[in-house]
């Protein structure tokens, strides 16, 4: 499954997942300066149960090491995952 990324204003973006047409899983975020702000995360009936959520969030975190900003949990998902797993402390923010 590849997530693409989509810039929906100057300063939200998100990864999304379509099929035909169809958005079916996204992770959003406002980016302010080098912090990525997770507001939303969104998986279709359609997905869920299949993990489809934390890979979203592994590609947030990946994309936020490759540019070297952090990330703030503000989505109930994010902040959940965030709370449980150490696997994201080198960026939170």
């Amino acid at each position: 499954m590849e997530f693409t990324l989509n810039e929906l204003s100057s300063q939200n973006f998100a990864f999304e997942y379509k099929k035909d047409g169809e958005k079916l899983a996204e992770i959003e975020w406002i980016q302010k300066g080098d912090v990525m702000v997770m507001n939303h995360t969104y998986v279709s009936d359609v997905l869920r149960g299949q993990g489809i959520a934390k890979k979203l969030l592994d590609r947030a975190a990946e994309y936020a090491r490759e540019k070297n900003y952090k990330m703030e949990a503000v989505c109930s998902y994010v902040v959940a995952v965030f709370e449980r797993s150490n696997d994201y402390n080198d960026v939170k923010a």
